[in-house]
């Protein structure tokens, strides 16, 4: 049997690691949630514009950054400093014409590292857009994104994304695309 003092050093190692393990799932939970908010079409359906930008800027901190990096992302999106200039931004973004009629986010590669009440995570995004004048396009990014646990849960503190690439996709390069979901919809 071990000794008391090396049980209970047993035990406090193994708390620490489910507590690194549980902020994990809930990151996996906070950025796939942002994800399917920014998907086009949205799953929740009755879910307005601004609404939706609420719900977008409400996963960050009170002093949350969202930032557009290098030379395309940066100049393209820039900074919004705040969920007030978070949700601005998205509510312009989903207001632009031609409007976005099809988006879905890929990530992979994901690197989550938790320290305590902070974490970082490292993924890269693909998404194919396509707008509602035919125009198509596929975009990646790297992600490098930095969490707080806050007193709602764990929140984006610091969002950044940097292009990698963006390629045009040929016109009608899809046999089907889904216009509303009916997964999220009534039984």
């Amino acid at each position: 049997m071990p000794a008391p003092d090396d049980l209970a050093a047993r035990l406090a190692a193994l708390e620490t690691e489910v507590a690194a393990l549980r902020a994990e799932a809930e990151i996996r939970q906070l950025i796939g949630r942002y994800m399917f908010l920014c998907d086009a079409p949205l799953a929740e359906p009755a879910m307005a514009d601004a609404e939706r930008a609420q719900a977008i800027a409400d996963l960050y901190t009170e002093d949350g950054v969202w930032e557009g990096v290098g030379s395309t992302h940066g100049s393209a999106f820039g900074r919004q400093n705040g969920r007030g200039e978070i949700r601005a931004f998205f509510l312009n973004f989903y207001a632009r014409e031609p409007r976005l009629v099809f988006n879905t986010h890929y990530l992979c590669s994901e690197q989550i590292a938790v320290t305590g009440g902070e974490a970082e995570g490292r993924w890269v995004q693909f998404q194919p857009w396509i707008h509602a004048d035919g125009a198509s396009l596929v975009r990646s990014s790297r992600l490098q994104v930095r969490f707080r646990r806050t007193h709602e849960g764990w929140r984006i503190a610091h969002y950044r994304t940097e292009n990698l690439f963006i390629a045009p996709l040929a016109p009608q390069w899809t046999n089907f695309r889904i216009e509303r979901s009916v997964l999220m919809g009534a039984p």
